[in-house]
């Protein structure tokens, strides 16, 4: 499958490594709003095809599959030109700014008939089977609370405090605590308690999130652009607990019993870079005439951003051009 990719930043070369560890994907296009731009990285990355308009990229007949790895405010405008040009989608996380765009984007998507999927990571990988296979098994007992970090030192990172760019904490880093927990306790959530400290800019920088479940459960979630966390996962059970390392890429999971000792550890298979599953699972369903992915369909990624919505609005946070 010939694979295109908009947008010439630090994510998309970890898709083009990505890329050429897979015998039966292309590196086929890039684009960028700079020629130059766009043919230094075809060169280094090995590329075919180098675009100075992401029109351009999707006006190519050749080109199967459009990877998007833009900041989050131009998601949904390089979505609508995908899709009105019939081109495949796989789209970086966060999927929009808001749920009214994804829904937007899933209702075109259903006239054009064409798949768009979100490109967030640890939905389409074994860790996560992996993972709720331990929780069902009986293990630890009841499990009745969840706590999940992930920060990193990002702040100088400027698309990260502009407002303009939708940036801050939530829409960055703190959309995999979210999915960690929607992905392992589900989504039968009662409500939601949160805490934040905003950047000079108006955006978030540090927050916790509390989800209430309606049996009782909580999880717990904190991210931050200014530290390095452990990034750890952990599920608190009655006769126990299992520790994930590194919640959006997961290395290892360790289960122990009430007194420390460990029952169990469970390494996770060897990957490329992690962002494998995703375009494999996307180029089988594109090939099967599949229009959603089955690990993260398309109303999974619009309740996504209705709960960050909802914590948004908490905060009375409003990106510039958004409707209140």
């Amino acid at each position: 499958m010939k694979i295109g990719i908009i947008g010439a930043g630090g994510i998309a070369t970890v898709m083009a490594n990505t890329l050429a560890g897979m015998e039966q994907m292309t590196r086929y296009a890039i684009a960028s709003r700079s020629l130059e731009k766009a043919q230094d990285f075809a060169r280094q990355y090995g590329f075919e095809k180098a675009y100075g308009s992401y029109e351009a990229l999707v006006s190519d007949p050749d080109v199967e599959l459009v990877y998007i790895a833009t900041p989050h405010s131009q998601h949904y405008e390089n979505m609508m030109l995908c899709i009105t040009h019939e081109k495949p989608v796989l789209c970086e996380k966060a999927f929009t700014m808001n749920a009214r765009q994804a829904r937007a984007i899933a209702q075109a998507a259903k006239e054009h008939k064409v798949y768009v999927a979100e490109a967030i990571w640890p939905r389409y990988m074994p860790s996560r089977q992996i993972i709720n296979e331990l929780l069902d098994s009986g293990l630890i007992g009841k499990v009745s609370t969840l706590t999940a970090n992930l920060s990193y030192p990002i702040s100088h990172v400027p698309r990260l405090v502009r407002p303009e760019l939708a940036g801050g904490a939530l829409l960055d880093i703190g959309v995999y605590g979210i999915n960690f927990a929607l992905m392992h306790f589900g989504k039968e959530i009662e409500r939601i308690e949160t805490a934040v400290r905003m950047t000079d800019t108006g955006v978030d920088s540090d927050e916790v999130l509390t989800l209430f479940y309606t049996d009782g459960r909580m999880a717990v979630l904190t991210h931050s652009i200014y530290a390095r966390s452990d990034r750890k996962g952990i599920f608190h059970g009655d006769k126990g607990y299992i520790v994930v390392e590194n919640i959006n890429n997961p290395s290892a999971i360790n289960v122990y019993d009430r007194n420390d000792q460990l029952l169990g550890h469970v390494d996770i298979p060897a990957q490329i870079t992690g962002y494998e599953y995703e375009v494999e699972e996307s180029a089988n369903r594109i090939l099967q005439g599949a229009t959603e992915s089955t690990s993260m369909p398309l109303e999974e990624t619009i309740y996504m951003m209705d709960v960050m919505d909802s914590i948004r609005k908490q905060w009375g946070m409003v990106y510039p051009g958004e409707e209140a």
